[in-house]
């Protein structure tokens, strides 16, 4: 990617995130003023989606830092940690909103309806000016944290919309249950997001093999490399978000080139897969080999 792009999705995720920042107040006091459970609730899901667009920006940053003696891989998976806590973080935050939902439903509070849907206006206009920043600012087809953040944007587009729609039926019906539906509606929006982050950051950690890629397909295609006998110990895992690392052992035929059959598997794990550091050891078989039986393939 150019450093113009770069620069590029920096000032999209800043100007979306200082937009969405200011509505977050905007709502949190907003729904305090009004007595609206389903505006503080979408505080909560734009509080999670700051956070997500904060991560987005701290991981393109971390990224540009060299790597040093004692961290090989610089300081990329303090995304993924950040990431852990904010899941985390959220699940609380959903918690205190049903809590809250469950004691409404049993005792409906009147809500300044119109006020609410003055402030909910305000928001989804916006969460749409947000999301046009990172369209039109940033790359949301091929880079993966601009295009989290600008669906994370669009999901605080949807929460809006239906705090509209809950103060419209508490403005004319009267119906204040709508307030707490709603909430609990947004409250599973955030619990989604938040498990989804949380199962990511917990499989990374656990160095999991990416989702994007089979790794028995990896395997069968390094097979097919003319003079590959076998592939084993083959492992693959991820630093940070859309950053992997590959190593495997190629055991090839005696009479085949190795630096040939080398930079083929190379070229492959880094250009066909994407991965971004790969190790590939070459073991040649001999007649000892052979005769000690196969070997494992998965590591």
């Amino acid at each position: 990617m150019s450093h113009h792009k770069v620069l590029d999705n920096k000032k999209g995720l800043r100007i979306a995130i200082g937009i969405t920042a200011v509505i977050l107040l905007l709502e949190f006091f907003g729904g305090l003023a009004t007595n609206s459970l389903a505006l503080l609730s979408d505080a909560g899901h734009m509080l999670s989606d700051v956070s997500s667009l904060v991560f987005s920006l701290l991981a393109m940053w971390l990224a540009a830092k060299p790597p040093t003696a004692d961290k090989h891989y610089g300081y990329s998976r303090v995304e993924i940690l950040a990431a852990l806590l904010n899941g985390v973080t959220l699940f609380v935050i959903a918690g205190l909103i049903l809590y809250e939902a469950y004691h409404r439903f049993l005792a409906p509070e009147p809500v300044s309806s119109l006020q609410m849907m003055v402030i909910a206006v305000i928001g989804l206009l916006a969460n749409l000016l947000s999301a046009w920043a990172l369209l039109h600012q940033g790359d949301v087809q091929s880079n993966i944290n601009m295009r989290s953040a600008y669906l994370h944007v669009l999901g605080d587009a949807l929460g809006s919309v239906g705090a509209i729609a809950a103060g419209l039926l508490m403005y004319f019906g009267n119906w204040y249950l709508a307030d707490p539906l709603i909430s609990v509606f947004v409250a599973l929006l955030i619990l989604k997001g938040a498990w989804g982050v949380v199962r990511q950051a917990v499989h990374i950690l656990m160095e999991g093999t990416p989702p994007t890629i089979n790794a028995r397909q990896v395997q069968a295609q390094l097979e097919q490399i003319d003079g590959v006998l076998n592939v084993h110990d083959l492992r693959i895992w991820t630093i940070t978000s859309g950053i992997h690392s590959l190593s495997c052992h190629l055991l090839v035929d005696e009479r085949a080139d190795s630096q040939a059959v080398l930079q083929l598997a190379s070229s492959h794990i880094r250009g066909d897969l994407g991965v971004r550091y790969a190790t590939v050891q070459i073991e040649t078989l001999t007649p000892a080999l052979a005769k000690a039986g196969p070997i494992c393939t998965m590591g």
